[in-house]
């Protein structure tokens, strides 16, 4: 069965702990990347060992690709990503759809997709993946149109790269669709990323909330998926604690 690699987000635990005890207590955990991490601490992160796992390829979530006036911005800020991703060895960057305003679904995918072909050759060329996060757009980011998957799925088949693909969030779909393990084994080729937290309120994925980790990532391992999960929660609790439980929840 495949070995599931971990990294957590910076954002959720950097704010209650400072940083060098961060990266420090992250290695020591086992954990094997950090994700979203400011550029200034990228080469701590490496001296630690530790891989930079995913940034965002791109400003703003709502106004994102699904709008082709944002189309040459949006270019050209990946292309500044790309090549960071090189240098460093950053495996996947975030893009985002941008928010409906009124677009229908079936416009929306066939705009976002024309925007992904201008940057797929290059992510291509430079072994990167584009990784589209799903979103939930009931309690999070209200009006998201890349907020279920099947429309996800239609945008990387329009676009047509191996290296556009999504970021499957399991507590963002949780919310939208649920029916996790199923929609891993039958979309698992368009997930290229993985992301935890617990629902409700996007904690600790443990006992006090409503998602049961274990087997979800039983059947990720099952695809035989060989790339990250990332812990992007807030935790309630001792944050390092926390993030090690996940940690040993998720080391199946």
């Amino acid at each position: 069965m495949a070995t599931i690699q971990q990294s957590f987000s910076w954002g959720g635990f950097a704010q209650h702990v400072e940083a060098n005890k961060l990266i420090r207590a992250a290695a020591e955990i086992g954990l094997r990347g950090v994700e979203l991490v400011p550029q200034e601490y990228w080469q701590r992160i490496k001296d630690h060992g530790l891989s930079i796992i995913s940034v965002d390829g791109h400003r703003s979530i709502q106004e994102g690709l699904n709008r082709r006036e944002h189309h040459a911005r949006i270019e050209q800020e990946i292309y500044a990503k790309l090549a960071l991703a090189e240098q460093w060895g950053i495996r996947n960057l975030i893009v985002f759809s941008g928010n409906r305003a009124g677009l229908d679904d079936e416009t929306g995918a066939q705009i976002t997709a024309e925007g992904l072909r201008r940057v797929a050759k290059a992510a291509e060329d430079a072994g990167v993946t584009l990784v589209m996060e799903l979103l939930n757009s009931k309690v999070n980011h209200q009006d998201y149109q890349c907020d279920h998957v099947a429309w996800g799925v239609e945008v990387c088949r329009l676009v047509d790269s191996p290296a556009v693909r999504l970021l499957y969030d399991i507590y963002h779909m949780q919310i939208m669709e649920g029916d996790i393990i199923r929609t891993i084994r039958e979309n698992h080729a368009y997930f290229a990323h993985y992301h935890t937290a617990g629902n409700p309120g996007r904690h600790e994925i443990d006992e006090s909330q409503e998602l049961y980790y274990p087997p979800i990532i039983h059947a990720i391992q099952e695809t035989g998926y060989m790339g990250y999960i990332g812990h992007e929660f807030s935790p309630l609790g001792d944050p390092l604690a926390s993030l090690k439980y996940a940690f040993d929840l998720c080391q199946i």
